[in-house]
This record gives C-alpha cells, structure tokens and sequence, in this order.
C-alpha cells in the first residue's frame, strides 16, 4: 500500500513538471511574439546565430523574387522577338513592291530585324535552364535548411522557456530546504538537456546557411554563364547589322529620292529645325 502511494505521488509530481515545463515554454512564447524585451546576455549569446537567419531569409526572399523576374523576362522577350519579327516581314511586304533604294533599305532592315528576332528567342533555353536551377534549388536547398531552423527554434524556445523557470525558483530558493534545492536540481538538469539540443541544431543551422551561400553562388555562376554567352552572341551579330545598314548612307530626305546623306547630316538637320 505504501509503494503504490509513493508510486502515485511520484506520477503526480511528474505530471506537474510537465505541466511547469509547458507554462514556462508557453510564457516564452508570448514573450517573443509580444516583442518583450528578453534577457540581453541571452540574446547576445545568439547573435552570431541570429546574423545567420537574417542571411537565410534574405536567400529565401531574393531567390523567390528571381524566378518571379525571371519568368516575366522570359514573356517580355517573347514579346519583343514576335513584335520584332512582324516589323521584320511587313517591311519585307513592302520592300518587294519598291523597287527604289528606299526599298533596299527596307528589305535590308527588315532582315537584320528577323535574324535579332531570331536570335534574341535563342536566350529563351538558358533562361529556362537557369528558372529550373533557382526553381531546384528553393524546392530542395532551401526547404531542407527551413526544416532545420523550424527545429533549431523550437528547441531554442524550450531552452528560453527553462531558463525562465530556472530563475523563477533561483529567486526563491532556500538553500536549507531540501525540497526546494531538489526542485532546482531538476530544473537545472533540464535547462542543461535543453541546452545541449539547442546547441547542437543551432551548429546545424550555421553549417547549413554557410553552405546554402556557397550553392547559391556556384550554381547562379554556372547557370548564368550560358545566358551570357547568348547575350555576347546577340550583341556581336544582331546590332551591328542594323548599325551598318543605317551607316551605309542609306538615309533619304524623301521617299524616292536618289540622294543619300548621313546619318550624322540628318542629325544636324532634325537639331537645326
């Protein structure tokens, strides 16, 4: 009978450690969703931590914002290469019914506008290569070290919320009372084991981040490489053609008319009128 009351009181005492260890956890909190002004040696303590998440959520917010630029990159090229390729094929139209050289200026132009169109749309593959890249990486990467900080900060919380309890009884604990110095024992054990758990996921957490940075980098290095490329081809072959087009003295004063003059002339003209 006596083992079965002092099984019954040990269950009862566990019940409410349980239930001070989930008040204590609860009050931290609201301590942090209210902006309550924590203990400034503890929130120091965290500091390097806190740099980390900052960093963190600055890579989840700028690669999400990239795809979303990417994507409306992608339609506005899309967009410019069909208009481009429509001017390209109306001045074709026109320039097989002319047959002055205004008509050649047109059918020339209107061939360097097809070949940028042309060209311009072959931009669309590295685009896309480089969405599926941020895409993979946001899905993967960046899940995966969410994950981990979600866990980090649920175990921060409980060591917060333990070290909230452990003060509690330090400011009225009573050295002499066995009771009360066995009570603080066992709330020491637990910031301890809480501790030990945030410490360990919060070096996850700075290993992970660390290498997030160095992925982020290496693959928008590697993937932006063929964009460039692209962009060099395109600068190199499509513009010059209309530049040489227009510097070729195939500027008219009217429609018709067999004198050419420069485009450095008809700039001087439209600034004198």
């Amino acid at each position: 009978m006596l083992s079965g009351g002092r099984a019954l009181l040990g269950e009862d005492s566990s019940v409410m450690a349980r239930m001070q260890k989930k008040f204590w956890k609860t009050k931290q909190v609201l301590i942090k969703a209210t902006g309550k002004k924590e203990d400034e040696y503890v929130v120091a303590s965290d500091a390097d931590l806190d740099a980390k998440l900052e960093f963190f959520r600055s890579v989840q917010s700028t690669c999400t914002e990239l795809l979303k630029v990417i994507e409306k990159y992608q339609h506005r090229i899309t967009r410019l290469s069909q208009e481009e390729n429509e001017l390209g094929l109306f001045l074709r139209f026109q320039a097989e019914h002319d047959r002055t050289k205004a008509g050649n200026m047109m059918d020339a132009t209107s061939k360097a506008l097809c070949a940028s169109a042309k060209q311009r749309m072959a931009l669309c593959p590295s685009l896309h290569r480089l969405h599926q890249e941020v895409e993979t990486f946001r899905r993967r990467a960046i899940s995966d070290t969410l994950l981990t900080v979600t866990c980090m900060e649920k175990a921060r919380t409980e060591y917060r919320g333990a070290l909230l309890w452990m003060k509690d009884i330090s400011q009225e604990l009573d050295p002499d009372t066995y009771k009360q110095l066995e009570k603080f024992r066992k709330v020491q054990a637990q910031v301890r084991g809480t501790k030990s758990q945030f410490e360990k996921l919060k070096n996850d957490v700075c290993q992970k981040v660390d290498m997030l940075g160095a992925s982020r980098c290496n693959m928008l290095s590697h993937s932006l490489c063929t964009y460039q490329v692209q962009v060099f081809i395109i600068s190199r072959n499509g513009f010059p053609t209309l530049i040489q087009n227009y510097s070729r003295g195939q500027i008219f004063q009217a429609y018709g008319k067999e004198s050419p003059i420069s485009p450095d002339q008809t700039l001087s003209q439209h600034q004198a009128k």
